[in-house]
């Protein structure tokens, strides 16, 4: 059958909800909703499993609106707690003419809202309304010219008439519905955008940076066409949330792992500005954090927040528990039943305490499958697996936020630089940047090598150009020569990709002379490594973490 859009489903989107809720549940899972002046303009996307799509609502929140993933089958009457002003169709890896391909839900084109279809969504809309789809004479992948027909269709504001798209689909159209008329084409699809009173169709992708006028392209949409106010910003965000999680904890004591992140150090000052010192942190040492972690962590989070801050030294605890364990999912597992064996016990000693707060952020939801919705599970989040044993209620402040958002919420909160820009780090620690079984000596070794390598970033500059960096043991032994003796040791991976949300990513290119430094360093200051490489695998199809 032919297809429709190039990219895959690598996902299933979170469940609807207005940005500013504070995501308070049970853990029976029950919500509450905030009152109707918190909501925010917002356009929805509908996912139809393109691997663009999480970058569609990311490129509408640039623009200042609030954009948020749903299912495609997503019922009507879901849409009543939004102030919806407009819908994104994405794009998809199905054909409209695969027996079960995703469909336009029936209450789409009755709400007289503007719409956008990309790709697979233009497809879809032409096919639904009666015009002709199918298989074009070559695919039609990667950069494309295109021209613009009406310069004065309010979608092409401020973009020049002829300018770089970025193309991917099989299917295209090759006859448009009735009263719809051509404004754009391209060498390769005649028909590479449609128009009819409200709704917009393009073939090409506008969300990604390959596209030049994208960005554009969507602000015209969700600004112009939509009429949305820009009001999404960390300050409206960080206002609406501390209004918010007053409203919904009244007294309440509450409760907030750490873990060295900078999530859970945002999480922690935003809650903090709603409740005070109700809001107790507990930082959990689980001798799975970088070389100096805690003492930085208590340094930066006490002086620049004030935290009501508790540190257990549990290390041992940890190490015991994982002790023989190789499988990444079962680590996972085990520190995160630790971490709330932990947080329990410390509870159990405070009064008044009804909710535990989490660092959860938007790329956690999606990976982990959390998100429900018939979530695909790549990997598990510690900090998404709320055991029914902990009988507290649960809230998520970032919970809708990608990375950049969250670090711009923390500068607003006005955390130290230091702290927002820190490099993120996973709850579970260095257990999923260590392949195989986790030892303390494999752990020291991690450690230094990992201390290196930020190091010499930093002597660098590249802190702030590079998104994420770290080193990992890959678990595989390799012989060296150290003068004149022989040596078999283990072999470190170093990693470091660019990203705008954490969704996908792509590999830096480092400085060959940094990464000289680096290895000469680990290879001669740890003596259990022998060998030095470098990950040059993007995400997709690879994962950021090793595990």
């Amino acid at each position: 059958m032919p297809r429709g859009d190039g990219g895959s489903e690598l996902y299933a989107p979170p469940p609807l909800r207005t940005v500013a809720r504070v995501d308070t549940t049970t853990s029976a899972g029950a919500a509450r909703n905030l009152p109707d002046d918190t909501r925010f303009d917002t356009v929805l996307v509908l996912d139809y499993g393109s691997q663009y799509t999480p970058l569609i609502a990311r490129r509408i929140r640039e623009a200042g609106v609030y954009s948020e993933i749903v299912p495609w089958d997503l019922s009507r009457d879901r849409l009543r707690e939004l102030a919806l002003k407009g819908i994104v169709l994405s794009g998809s890896d199905a054909s409209v003419h695969d027996e079960n391909a995703p469909r336009l839900p029936a209450w789409l084109l009755e709400l007289d809202l503007p719409v956008l279809g990309i790709c697979y969504g233009l497809q879809l809309v032409a096919h639904t309304l009666g015009g002709s789809v199918g298989r074009g004479e070559r695919r039609e992948y990667g950069p494309a010219e295109l021209e613009i027909i009406d310069a004065e269709h309010p979608l092409f504001a401020g973009c020049p008439q002829s300018s770089r798209v970025w193309m991917s689909h099989g299917d295209k159209v090759l006859e448009a519905p009735a009263d719809f008329r051509q404004i754009a084409r391209t060498d390769g699809s005649e028909v590479a955008a449609l128009s009819r009173d409200a709704i917009t169709l393009i073939q090409f992708h506008p969300e990604v940076n390959h596209t030049e006028s994208g960005r554009q392209i969507l602000r015209n949409f969700v600004v112009d066409i939509c009429g949305c106010r820009p009001d999404w910003n960390a300050g409206s965000f960080v206002d609406g949330t501390v209004g918010a999680i007053r409203e919904q904890v009244a007294d309440a004591g509450m409760l907030l792992g750490i873990s060295g992140g900078v999530d859970s150090a945002v999480a922690a000052a935003l809650v903090h500005a709603a409740v005070g010192d109700r809001l107790r942190c507990i930082f959990v040492d689980t001798g799975l954090l970088r070389a100096n972690e805690v003492a930085e962590v208590e340094e930066s989070l006490r002086t620049g927040t004030g935290l009501n801050l508790v540190t257990v030294d549990a290390a041992d605890r940890f190490l015991d528990k994982l002790k023989g364990v190789a499988d990444p999912e079962r680590k996972r597992e085990i520190i995160g039943d630790e971490f709330f064996a932990v947080f329990i016990e410390e509870a159990a000693k405070l009064d008044g305490i009804e909710f535990f707060v989490q660092g959860t952020i938007y790329p956690d939801t999606i990976e982990s499958g959390s998100a429900g919705l018939g979530s695909v599970k790549i990997k598990t989040h510690h900090n998404t697996r709320i055991p029914d044993r902990l009988h507290l209620k649960v809230i998520e402040p970032l919970r809708r936020l990608f990375k950049d958002e969250v670090r711009e919420v923390g500068l607003e909160l006005e955390l130290p630089e230091s702290l927002v820009w820190r490099q993120p780090f996973p709850g579970p620690g260095l257990a999923v940047r260590l392949i195989g079984e986790i030892t303390r000596k494999r752990v020291a070794a991690l450690q230094a090598a990992d201390r290196i390598f930020r190091e010499e970033v930093a002597a660098a500059g590249l802190e702030r150009e590079i998104s994420q960096y770290f080193a990992a043991l890959t678990g595989i032994r390799t012989v060296g020569v150290m003068g004149d003796s022989r040596t078999y040791g283990e072999v470190a991976a170093l990693r470091a990709v660019t990203t705008d949300d954490f969704m996908t990513a792509d590999w830096y290119r480092l400085p060959d002379d940094v990464l000289a430094r680096t290895s000469s360093r680990i290879v001669n200051e740890v003596s259990a490594i022998t060998r030095v490489v470098y990950d040059v695998t993007s995400k997709p199809p690879g994962t950021i973490e090793w595990e």
